[in-house]
């Protein structure tokens, strides 16, 4: 019998040559599918292709490629996929994580579409997302390079279609340039109070899984495309990125990604000419960004340099531009034009007096 990918053996024989490999102490284990469902039962043999779960009347058969995650009996529950609630704030409140439901691309538009802003600043465009209720967004670095008038504009929910508010004054909070990563501060008035994302685990991102970007390509505002990941493991110049099919255009950077949850599992950074190539997307993991906000005080913005969030104090100056005396060397320092007179040699112990 199958029951959703999943096969259910009826008898220890299923296991064939391979019984010597059954698991001699697994003991009950919660696992959790990707589609959300949970298994709890005794893990009596492992492979490297699926685990054998003994429900006490059936051997459960589950292939690896679908297991989410496993937690032993007695520990922490994992986090449920029911329903948004499974959104928990991380130890400093300052973002939110969690495992979702999984839901239509249509649905999870609707419900974290609002989080998706436009970045504007005098010389050009792109996207961000907000990542909590104080109004605090990420969005690419290059975005806002060299810039320090920065608008966004917020797209809510309405009876028909979407309400723009344009807020201006958007502050630089911090700025990574080497992982091409920034955090703004947005003044959201009191009336105000849109929805904001939840960040996914980057452990729980494979090639194959369905993902969608949300932004705002060529100033088209509100676009989806959708797409798969197409490797979770991409190295360009040093860095790692999410390579995506799904179509990414100027003005997607600083987007972000989702996986089929609703969870954003990456920030849009980069897409291949059309020159060069189709449906080649690049994204920043968000194991980058969760790194990125935990430090966010190392990477503060500092308006005298708005091309990084560091700054070079200058080293210190000498007074005098004569080279320092501790410097000479006896070919090159002070010389004078009589020798002093030879000192008499004395015992010693004694001093000049000869006591």
């Amino acid at each position: 019998m199958r029951v959703r990918g999943v096969c259910i053996v009826a008898i220890m024989a299923a296991f064939g040559p391979c019984a010597s490999r059954v698991a001699q102490a697994g003991g009950f284990e919660t696992v959790v599918l990707k589609d959300g469902q949970r298994v709890t039962g005794e893990v009596v043999a492992e492979k490297s292709n699926a685990l054998y779960l003994d429900l006490g009347y059936d051997l459960l058969r589950i292939p690896r490629d679908q297991v989410a995650r496993r937690a032993k009996a007695g520990d922490a529950e994992p986090a449920p996929r029911g329903s948004t609630r499974g959104a928990e704030p991380e130890t400093s409140g300052f973002y939110s994580t969690g495992v979702l439901k999984p839901a239509g691309v249509k649905d999870l538009v609707n419900q974290y579409g609002e989080a998706v802003i436009s970045i504007e600043t005098p010389s050009g465009k792109g996207s961000g997302f907000l990542i909590n209720k104080d109004g605090y967004a990420i969005t690419n670095a290059h975005v806002i390079q060299g810039e320090t008038r920065i608008s966004a504009i917020l797209y809510l929910n309405a009876p028909v279609g979407l309400s723009r508010r344009r807020i201006d004054e958007v502050e630089i909070v911090s700025l990574n340039p080497f992982f091409d990563l920034a955090l703004l501060k947005i003044p959201l008035p009191p009336d105000l109070k849109p929805n904001h994302v939840v960040l996914g685990n980057g452990d729980d991102v494979h090639a194959g899984d369905s993902v969608f970007a949300v932004g705002n390509p060529l100033g088209l505002e509100r676009t989806v495309t959708q797409g798969i990941v197409s490797n979770r493991s991409r190295d360009i110049e040093g860095q790692i990125f999410l390579q995506t099919d799904a179509a990414i255009n100027p003005g997607n950077s600083g987007g972000p990604l989702f996986n089929q949850r609703g969870e954003v599992i990456g920030v849009n950074s980069r897409g291949a000419h059309a020159a060069m190539a189709d449906n080649l997307g690049f994204a920043i993991p968000v194991t980058y960004v969760k790194q990125f906000l935990q430090h966010r005080e190392a990477f503060s913005f500092d308006k005298a340099n708005p091309n990084s969030g560091y700054r070079y104090v200058d080293p210190p100056r000498r007074r005098i531009a004569s080279r320092p005396a501790g410097l000479h060397d006896r070919s090159s320092g002070p010389r004078t034009s009589e020798k002093s007179p030879a000192q008499p040699s004395r015992p010693p112990g004694t001093d000049a007096n000869g006591r």
